[in-house]
C-alpha cells in the first residue's frame, strides 16, 4: 500500500465528471420539493425518487449533502439519490438548515424530521417504514453517523413535525465523515482562525469554548449496542480520521456490523468524479442490500 499523502495522478478515465444518464433518470418517478418539516414560516424540502417499474414497498435511503454544515442543498446529492433509487430503493435527498441560519443541533434535528416524515408517509411514497437507511458525504457523512447513533437521544429530535414517530434508522453509510468531535485533531482545528471557522459557526465556538456541544454532536459519544450497521467510505488521500478507526472498533466490540472502503487515488471530495462515485455507490448498495433487503 502507498504511504498516506503520496499523491499519484489518477488515470484519465477517473477524471470524468459524474453523470447520471438521462436514460436512467427516465426510469424514475420523482416528487420534487416536498415539504418535510416546518418551523413557523420556514419550510424544509426534499426530493424523492422511486423506480417506475418497482412493485410493492421498497426500503428507503435518506441522502444528506455536505458543505461544512454551512453551504449546499439537496440538489448536491441528487446524483446519489437517483443512482440509489435505480437500484431498487426510495431515495430522498434533503435540504437542511445550515449553520449560518441555525447552529447545531438544527441540522441533525432536520435529518431526524426527514426520517419521521418518510416513516409517517410510507404508504404514500411506497416505502417500508421499518427499513430506512441514510448516506451522506463530509458534513453529511457526520450527520449520517449521528443519525445512526442518536435514535434514542430526545434532545436531538427537534420539533419539525410528526412527533411520536421514530427517527431511528436501520443502516448507515457515512462518507468522508468525522465521528469524534472531542479529539485532539478537532480541538486544534476548531481553534484555528481560518480552518476552525466552520466548526465554530456550527458548534457555537471552539471545542475549548463549547465542550458540551461538541460532545452532543459527536457520533461516537452516543454509540451503543442498539445502533444499526454502519459502513464507512473515504478517499485514500482524505484525512485518516475519516476512516473512523475508533468508531469501528467500538462497533465491533458491540458486535454491530461495520466496515470500511478506502477508494484508491481519491481525495476528500470524490463524488464528482465518475470512477470514484461508481466505486463508492457500488459498495454502498451492496451494504444496503445486505441489511435492508
Amino acid at each position: 500500500s502507498r504511504p498516506s499523502g503520496e499523491f499519484i495522478p489518477p488515470p484519465l478515465d477517473e477524471m470524468k465528471r459524474t453523470v447520471i444518464p438521462k436514460s436512467l433518470q427516465d426510469q424514475l418517478d420523482a416528487h420534487m420539493g416536498v415539504t418535510y418539516a416546518r418551523y413557523g414560516e420556514r419550510k424544509l424540502k426534499l426530493d424523492i425518487y422511486r423506480p417506475k417499474s418497482a412493485k410493492g414497498d421498497l426500503p428507503a435511503i435518506v441522502c444528506i449533502h455536505g458543505g461544512g454544515w454551512a453551504k449546499g442543498d439537496r440538489r448536491n446529492h441528487a446524483h446519489v439519490a437517483q443512482y440509489i433509487a435505480s437500484q431498487g430503493y426510495v431515495a430522498a435527498t434533503i435540504s437542511y438548515r445550515l449553520s449560518g441560519e441555525s447552529p447545531f443541533p438544527a441540522q441533525i434535528q432536520d435529518c431526524k424530521a426527514a426520517v419521521r416524515f418518510l416513516r409517517a408517509n410510507a404508504k404514500e411514497y411506497g416505502l417500508q417504514a421499518d427499513k430506512i437507511g441514510a448516506i451522506g458525504h463530509s458534513a453529511g457523512g457526520h450527520l449520517t453517523a449521528l443519525l445512526a447513533t442518536s435514535g434514542d437521544v430526545e434532545s436531538l429530535e427537534g420539533n419539525g413535525g410528526n412527533p411520536g414517530v421514530s427517527s431511528s434508522i436501520q443502516a448507515a453509510v457515512p462518507s468522508g465523515a468525522q465521528t469524534e468531535f472531542e479529539s485532539e485533531r478537532t480541538r486544534s482545528i476548531s481553534a484555528e482562525p481560518n480552518r476552525g471557522r466552520i466548526w465554530r459557526a456550527f458548534l457555537t465556538g471552539s471545542l475549548e469554548e463549547s465542550p458540551n456541544v461538541y460532545r452532543l454532536a459527536s457520533p461516537i459519544h452516543h454509540l451503543d449496542a442498539g445502533d444499526p450497521p454502519t459502513f464507512f467510505t473515504t478517499g485514500e488521500f482524505d484525512d485518516p480520521s475519516t476512516r473512523a478507526n475508533n468508531f469501528r472498533a467500538k462497533m465491533r466490540s458491540l458486535k454491530i456490523p461495520t466496515g470500511l472502503k478506502v477508494i484508491n487515488n481519491a481525495p476528500h471530495p470524490y463524488l464528482p468524479k465518475q470512477h470514484f462515485f461508481n466505486q463508492a455507490m457500488d459498495r454502498s448498495i451492496e451494504f444496503f442490500d445486505k441489511h435492508l433487503k
